[in-house]
């Protein structure tokens, strides 16, 4: 049995299917009641952050597909330990090897590597770059109109499908041929967030234009949505240098034997969701 923390997630969702596609038996972790989970897996109540309600949710686990960043990770992993688990895989970041205790994303990362690390389990780390599904945080400007407000203009990022790195992740799960193992993912090119807009926009037949944010203008914005801490996060990646994305990795491809997808081939699976909305239509005859 395969446990999947996250399995709604852009990521887990994609482990979900994976292991299903591959005849493995998959068991969900939720909080609540999961409606978009497939079927053919088993959903058991847990929280991560409460370490003592996972005793259910880890009977008869052989490994553990695992998100970074829960309140109490050694007190998880020791849980995770006692089970019995055999080896967990954990989704970091490229940023966690940085040892950067000032960025907030950079030091959770690192802390739950550490506590997996020092748990005395198997491990594998996958520390993708930017998923292409972070692009579906334009789909409600682009349901309204044809423009996307952008910050951090001038980064090339080799963004990722999760559908690559569930790949990968499926490949860790069921060997113990990648423990010990820290993988670095990406996808097989290199963009801007124009050549993303560009490349979708194409896919969708419309003519769409990316409206550059200042450094001031994306900090507004993303104060609006995320912690202050995480803000200040980005702006050292993609402002301040500390991390690059552009990297095109052959890791994908070494380890599943096919090449990874290009951004292309994710904005075709997912046009519907940056489709026009569809107006309301009354009858207003008098």
């Amino acid at each position: 049995m395969i446990l999947v923390t996250g399995a709604t997630g852009n990521v887990g969702s994609e482990v979900v299917r994976a292991l299903l596609d591959a005849d493995e038996p998959v068991r969900a972790l939720s909080r609540a009641a999961l409606a978009t989970i497939p079927s053919g897996v088993q959903v058991v109540p847990g929280d991560l952050d409460r370490p003592e309600t996972l005793a259910a949710a880890l009977d008869d686990v052989e490994a553990v597909f695992l998100l970074p960043g829960f309140r109490d990770m050694p007190g998880l992993l020791t849980q995770i330990g006692q089970a019995g688990v055999a080896r967990v895989v954990l989704l970091s970041g490229g940023s966690a090897g940085d040892n950067d205790a000032n960025n907030a994303v950079s030091r959770y990362m690192a802390r739950s590597e550490t506590a997996v690390r020092e748990s005395g389990l198997p491990w594998t780390f996958l520390r993708p770059a930017a998923f292409m599904s972070n692009t579906l945080r334009w789909a409600p400007e682009l349901r309204h109109g044809d423009t996307v407000r952008a910050p951090f203009p001038n980064i090339r990022v080799a963004n990722i499908d999760p559908y690559d790195i569930a790949a990968v992740a499926v490949q860790a799960l069921l060997t113990p041929a990648h423990e010990g193992k820290t993988y670095y993912l990406s996808g097989p090119e290199s963009l801007l967030p124009a050549d993303r807009l560009a490349i979708l926009g194409a896919i969708l037949g419309r003519t769409l234009t990316l409206q550059a944010l200042t450094p001031d203008e994306a900090r507004a914005e993303l104060n609006a949505s995320m912690p202050a801490e995480y803000v200040d996060a980005f702006f050292r990646f993609y402002i301040d240098g500390t991390l690059d994305e552009s990297v095109i990795r052959p890791t994908v491809e070494e380890i599943t034997g096919r090449a990874p997808r290009p951004f292309r081939q994710w904005a075709a699976i997912h046009a519907a969701a940056f489709a026009p909305a569809q107006k309301d239509h009354q009858d207003v005859s008098g």
